[in-house]
């Protein structure tokens, strides 16, 4: 056993953060740091950092104690922020905005998970670099950093001294990532392998594709429906999606057509309808900003498409919701 962690990690968590996005990044170190299930800080050691040593609330409404003031972030090979709910990161104390950056300037390698990387960006430190985000937070960010460069298609991103995780499960893939360059690949993959994951995947692996689609492990078309997802409030060409993928539109097109049985314009129409369907049932857009909003141009295109997708039309879904939620 070395005589110091090869690999040291501190924490900072957000108010509301995602619990998930802590525990599976710290069981993967727990698990690589010791033999047996001694769970000793021996290869890997971490801690979570706070500025008034006061538990800190998670999304799912449970508490964590920190363990140490804000230290030395030389001590520590990454800081971490652990994001989760967006309001939440509204109410970072300043101190730990100011830790960031002593962190940044000292040369750490700062790490943004589930939303951290929002407030990564919020303190100024993302402005040169890329950063990852679910999908489900893309357009989050776009509106509040739209001169930063952001992707939502792959698990996670190491750019330079940054490194920003989608969140969620995929945060056990960082980790693995990270114990496979400290520690060793041996004990990254007993750590995957105890948490019941086959292998780690790299952080180019896609995010999950649309639930209603066919299912497809090909990462283009999983690439190309996460790029579609993005851009379900606009019309995308199949020269639009093959240009973001660096494939011809004519591979592109054999690809969908021998994986799901469609084309990938079709599959754009549906991903804009199904969002037109969510606006109508989650908003109360008029039916005619819907249909802009979602690239359809021609409110009765719009309607007509409509209704061969779910069999009614825009105002009878409309109808049906608040039906539903007046009933509830």
């Amino acid at each position: 056993m070395p005589a110091t962690p090869r690999l040291s990690v501190a924490f900072i968590l957000q108010p509301d953060f995602t619990l998930v996005a802590f525990s599976s990044f710290v069981d993967a170190l727990r698990l690589a740091a010791d033999e047996g299930d001694g769970s000793r800080p021996l290869r890997c050691r971490w801690d979570v950092l706070s500025h008034d040593m006061r538990p800190v609330r998670a999304s799912c409404g449970l508490e964590v104690s920190p363990s140490r003031d804000l230290a030395d972030p030389a001590e520590y090979d990454y800081i971490v922020m652990v994001g989760g709910l967006l309001p939440g990161g509204r109410k970072l104390s300043p101190k730990l905005f100011a830790y960031l950056g002593h962190a940044a300037a000292a040369n750490r390698t700062l790490v943004g998970v589930c939303t951290g990387s929002f407030l990564l960006a919020r303190a100024g430190l993302m402005r040169q670099h890329r950063s990852c985000v679910s999908w489900f937070h893309y357009r989050d960010f776009v509106l509040e950093f739209p001169d930063h460069a952001v992707t939502s298609d792959q698990l996670f991103v190491v750019d330079r001294k940054r490194i920003t995780c989608a969140g969620g499960t995929s945060v056990v893939h960082l980790a693995a990532h990270l114990i496979g360059q400290h520690v060793s690949k041996a004990e990254a993959q007993k750590a995957l392998r105890i948490m019941i994951e086959r292998a780690a995947l790299p952080s180019r692996a896609p995010q999950p594709q649309p639930a209603f689609t066919g299912a497809t492990e090909n990462p283009w078309i999983r690439r190309a429906m996460l790029f579609m997802e993005r851009k379900a409030g606009a019309r995308v060409t199949v020269k639009d999606i093959a240009r973001e993928l660096h494939v011809s539109p004519r591979h592109l097109e054999r690809l969908f057509h021998a994986e799901l049985g469609v084309g990938p314009s079709e599959l754009a129409r549906t991903l804009r309808l199904r969002r037109a369907y969510d606006l109508l049932v989650d908003t109360r857009q008029p039916i005619s900003e819907v249909a802009l909003d979602t690239g359809f141009a021609d409110g009765s295109h719009f309607s007509r498409r409509f209704r061969v997708a779910f069999g009614k039309s825009p105002s009878e879904v409309r109808r049906d919701a608040a039906r539903a939620a007046r009933a509830a």
